[in-house]
Formats: C-alpha cells, sequence, structure tokens
C-alpha cells in the first residue's frame, strides 16, 4: 500500500529539520557525571519468580562491584504468561515485568546500591524492559 504525504505532514517535517531546538533525552535520568556508562543487560524470560529474583539479586550486587552504571532488566511483557489463567495468582505479581522491580524495591541492601529505577518503563503496557542506574560504587581497589 502506497501512501502519498500530505501538505501538512510536509510542512510539519520542513518545521522539524528547520528547528534549532534539540530533542529531548530519552535516558534524561542521567546527569553528567554518567557520561561513562559502562552498561549490561540481563535477560529473565523463562526464568521462575524465584528464580529470576535470585538472579536479579546477584546480578545488580555483581554489576556495582564492577562498576557498572546502567543495568537493562529485561523482563517481557508477560502477554504470554501462562500465570494470566491460573484464579489463585496475582496477574500483575506473578508476571515478572511487575514482580522484578517489586523485589528489587523491597530488597533493602539491593535499594542501598541503586540511584534510580525507571518505573515509567515497567508501568509502560507497550514496554517489557527497564533501566537501573546505579550508584558510584567508592570501594577502592
Amino acid at each position: 500500500m502506497i501512501k502519498k504525504i500530505s501538505k501538512k505532514d510536509k510542512k510539519d517535517w520542513q518545521n522539524f529539520i528547520n528547528n534549532d531546538e534539540k530533542l529531548k533525552n530519552k535516558d534524561g535520568y542521567l546527569d553528567e557525571s554518567d557520561r561513562n556508562l559502562i552498561e549490561k543487560t540481563i535477560d529473565l524470560h523463562g526464568y521462575s519468580l524465584e528464580s529470576a529474583n535470585q538472579k536479579i539479586k546477584d546480578f545488580i550486587e555483581e554489576s556495582y562491584l564492577n562498576k557498572v552504571n546502567k543495568i537493562n532488566i529485561i523482563t517481557g511483557k508477560g502477554s504470554r504468561s501462562k500465570n494470566l489463567n491460573n484464579p489463585y495468582q496475582s496477574s500483575d505479581l506473578s508476571i515478572l515485568k511487575y514482580s522484578v522491580p517489586d523485589y528489587i524495591k523491597n530488597n533493602f541492601d539491593l535499594m542501598k546500591l541503586i540511584k534510580i529505577i525507571n518505573i515509567e518503563a515497567v508501568n509502560n503496557p507497550s514496554k517489557g524492559s527497564f533501566d537501573i542506574i546505579l550508584k558510584k560504587n567508592k570501594i577502592k581497589e
């Protein structure tokens, strides 16, 4: 299907490319001191709740010790979760998308290592991942 571009779309595009205004940084929750980011990613697809929580705990602690600044946690959206059909389980907390951030927020030892959890991404139904910014590791080697 070929769709013609309207005059309004052309005008809007022209205005956009001629505009000096900068686009908003999608990682706006990072500050200037985080420029030299060391990033790591973990994918929790296929893990049970218990094993995902243990895996994320170990991953955050290891990342902090290795001076990682930003962690991307892939949980999936939970749209294919078999737990959705179980009336005896919470429809939210049985899905990693919600249970992993909840586990992290309720773990005092982990929260001491964390600067920011991008809760906006957790609450977004179209996202299956979220970021964590770790505090700077002040332990000298």
